[in-house]
């Protein structure tokens, strides 16, 4: 059986390009291709982790009721405002 051919032409003007391909540079030589294997199976298999987590944190949402509590309004007491009644002048 042939093997397929790949060719790897990163567009150095984009960053994300120049990481990836300053990344490869790091790899010896001869481990490149499996370090792409890796890299390719590894971001599918945290695609299909966030995709279960994404599912998992849904379906644990239905069964969670949420309540929203009015929220009490703040008094300032008579004795701060009569503080600050005497720092203005007015009393």
């Amino acid at each position: 059986m042939k093997r397929p051919g790949f060719t790897f032409r990163p567009n150095l003007k984009k960053q994300e390009h120049r990481r990836a391909w300053e990344t490869l540079q790091s790899v010896p030589e001869g481990e490149k291709g499996d370090f792409l294997v890796r890299a390719i199976l590894a971001l599918e298999q945290n695609r299909d982790w966030e995709n279960t987590l994404r599912r998992v944190i849904r379906e644990e949402l239905k069964t969670v009721s949420f309540q929203t509590v009015p929220q009490q309004e703040e008094q300032i007491p008579k004795e701060m405002m009569s503080f600050l009644s005497s720092l203005t002048g007015e009393e």
